[in-house]
């Protein structure tokens, strides 16, 4: 497998004009010698508002499909991750400096460690950033934490799913995001983390940007119904996973 990261960005026409702010952050990262990345920028749907916003790289490309949300997107950008790992980025957030190395190391030097997640600050439309209390430590989370504690604190994970760095093999084998309108990446955390130990970096691994056109201000993201629908679907798969013997990697307890 390549030596390269591959960020996987989904993206829609009102997000679309934060790309460049995205790709500012991504050319900032450094990487050890003989990695590099490429940026796969699948559009959730097929409008003209996008394209004219990816940048000209020749790291970058960029696809379109049909409409069926940011999971589906993401997803279907898999068909060109040719590398050994998975990074997302959303369109509309950014990469501290240092972000990507510290992922691609704390997964390097633990090969029984299948995930990282990071700190994440929320990014205020002043531009201004707010943390949040109660991150766990620096270093490994055992398998089936991220499921404990979400349970334990209304369906709030202690790690944040956009800040995920994953095994390309391990993504495919868990079928990439769940089908889900919402919740899709929590869900795909939580069955990673039924079959495999994770990371979490205390050091700010993303700049999550608040702002009124994003999926989870809509009013349909906090329908009670929907979101209890969605909760028990993300709960199921992760507690059926954790049933089964399988590991990663394999051989692991």
């Amino acid at each position: 497998m390549r030596r390269r990261i591959i960020i996987v960005t989904a993206v829609h026409a009102p997000s679309a004009p934060f790309l460049a702010e995205a790709y500012t952050s991504l050319c900032a990262q450094e990487l050890p010698g003989g990695w590099d990345w490429h940026w796969v920028i699948q559009e959730d749907g097929m409008s003209s508002d996008v394209a004219p916003q990816v940048p000209a790289d020749e790291r970058v490309t960029f696809r379109q499909g049909r409409a069926g949300g940011p999971g589906v997107a993401r997803t279907m950008a898999l068909a060109h991750a040719d590398g050994a790992y998975v990074k997302v980025l959303d369109a509309d957030d950014q990469l501290p400096p240092g972000a990507l190395a510290r992922d691609l190391a704390a997964l390097e030097e633990n090969p029984d460690i299948g995930w990282a997640t990071s700190r994440a600050l929320d990014l205020l439309p002043d531009g201004s950033t707010v943390g949040f209390e109660g991150d766990p430590a620096n270093g490994p989370i055992e398998r089936g934490a991220v499921l404990a504690h979400w349970k334990a604190n209304s369906y709030r994970a202690q790690v944040h799913p956009a800040t995920l760095f994953v095994r390309r093999d391990l993504l495919l084998a868990l079928g990439g995001w769940m089908a889900l309108p919402a919740s899709e990446d929590t869900g795909l955390l939580l069955a990673m983390n039924a079959v495999s130990r994770g990371w979490f970096s205390s050091e700010v691994g993303l700049r999550y940007r608040k702002w009124p056109g994003q999926a989870t201000s809509q009013t349909a993201h906090t329908d009670t119904a929907e979101r209890d629908t969605r909760m028990a679907v993300v709960e199921a798969r992760a507690r059926a996973l954790g049933h089964f013997p399988w590991r990663y990697p394999a051989g692991s307890d």
